[in-house]
């Protein structure tokens, strides 16, 4: 930083001695107490969620922070096709940056920029989830919101007053079929696992076993009067 220039009315000033200065709150960081006065003072592993500006779609970013650096990070999108494209690069760029410097880099996507943002506040006021988690969470931590299948767990419904409800995907997967009572009320659905259908695929299974491999049901599935295909019927 240059040299301080004053105003000539500063400069008129006498000078007033400062009293007790206690310097900054403590924040709750990784099962400590810790007085935040620079970048690598920051520590956690946190959430957020991000949107874009014409709101049609979102994001949820996981960053796993230690010494204010990003050790890790989790970029999840739903909406536009391109939003795919720019988490892919979000990924690649904010690992190794600071959170100071992610803050003020364009990640391309108004969504993940503004999940950026929300990540930010929350980890510099100490409201993360290892707040309280002594040295907090391994850097890979941030996989396990994905399951052995390192998927996304999106759940995907669609409803119309005229014709009712339709579902989509749900955590365990992509729904085939739904189950419906004599009422026509949904019981059940069946899913296929589409991660681990793409597993058996990788192990050796031809297509038709491993699609029948990742098949399950859920809810009272066997009892339905009627099954209908949810893109279908």
């Amino acid at each position: 930083m240059g040299e301080l220039i004053y105003t000539h009315e500063v400069q008129e000033m006498c000078c007033v001695k400062q009293g007790p200065n206690h310097g900054p709150a403590p924040i709750p960081e990784e099962g400590l107490w810790v007085k935040a006065k620079e970048v690598k003072d920051i520590s956690a592993l946190t959430h957020g969620i991000g949107w874009c500006a014409p709101q049609q779609g979102a994001c949820k970013l996981t960053l796993n922070v230690k010494e204010g650096i990003i050790q890790e990070a989790l970029v999840e999108t739903i909406g536009c096709s391109g939003m795919t494209h720019s988490a892919a690069m979000a990924a690649e760029i904010l690992p190794g940056k600071t959170v100071l410097e992610a803050l003020n880099t364009d990640l391309v996507c108004d969504a993940i920029n503004t999940a950026m943002r929300e990540l930010f506040l929350q980890i510099v006021y100490g409201r993360s989830q290892s707040a309280f988690s002594e040295n907090g969470l391994n850097v890979g931590a941030g996989l396990e919101d994905l399951g052995k299948g390192s998927r996304s767990q999106v759940g995907t419904m669609y409803g119309t007053a005229a014709k009712g409800v339709r579902y989509l995907e749900m955590a365990e997967g992509y729904v085939t079929r739904m189950a419906l009572d004599a009422d026509d009320q949904v019981i059940g659905y069946e899913f296929v696992s589409l991660g681990k259908m793409t597993d058996f695929i990788k192990k050796g299974d031809d297509p038709n076993t491993a699609y029948n491999k990742a098949m399950g049901t859920y809810g009272r599935f066997a009892d339905a009067v009627k099954y209908i295909d949810p893109r279908k019927a």
